[in-house]
């Protein structure tokens, strides 16, 4: 039977409960900040020759600023997912952080073992709009730098393996992977992402989900 904790619940925790088993697992979000420092000190500090990730499909991809609109749902996607699993469904919610610790910290280190970067970017944006604003701000505050494998694809690839492992969410399952494969899509089509990056990505998600949720369900 898979465990529900009412918000009010969390609300009025003490510092003593997370040594509880029942309250144990919210120990695990103490991984956010360390994986978004390690994140930083390799954007920053990684030095050497970073390798271009290219191929000629990404080529064919035409630009299209509009995508930068799911591409920014990515964040609302994983945290919505870790949010709901954390009240409705701990068991979802464990397995779900297993798979973000493990698979963004092999992305991590793939990063800092093949520092690499993509050379896509148009130089000039083909359209002046609110949308082309918005992928202006985003070249400006993310760099081309450690995009192989596409962190993207492993993140929106851990909310679907969760929506699947959780009964609560079987009747929203389907647009749930529609979401995930849009903002995919999307990085190629605003040229963050190279079509390798996603492949890169995907032994990293298949290693994932064998380990965190290729389980019998409880």
């Amino acid at each position: 039977m898979r465990s529900a904790i009412p918000l009010k619940e969390y609300l009025s925790l003490k510092a003593k409960d997370l040594k509880t088993e029942r309250y144990r697992h919210i120990l695990l979000l103490l991984y956010w900040p360390v994986y978004l420092l390690a994140f930083l000190v390799i954007e920053r500090y990684t030095g050497g020759v970073y390798t271009p990730i290219r191929c000629a499909a990404d080529d064919l991809i035409p630009f299209c600023e509009w995508f930068v609109i799911p591409y920014f749902l990515w964040f609302p996607y994983l945290a919505g997912m870790l949010l709901y699993t954390l009240l409705r469904d701990v068991e979802a919610f464990k397995k779900l952080m297993r798979y973000f610790i493990l698979t963004f910290t092999a992305a991590v280190v793939i990063y800092r073992l093949f520092p690499n970067c993509q050379t896509l970017r148009p130089a000039v944006l083909p359209r002046d709009n609110f949308a082309s604003g918005i992928v202006s701000f985003l070249y400006r505050l993310d760099t081309n730098t450690n995009v192989c494998p596409s962190e993207h694809v492993i993140g929106s690839a851990g909310v679907v393996f969760a929506a699947f492992h959780s009964e609560g969410l079987k009747r929203h399952r389907g647009w749930i992977l529609l979401l995930g494969i849009l903002i995919c899509v999307s990085t190629v089509f605003i040229k963050q992402h190279s079509l390798l990056d996603h492949a890169a990505a995907l032994p990293v998600c298949l290693a994932g989900w064998l380990t965190c949720f290729w389980r019998k369900k409880d």
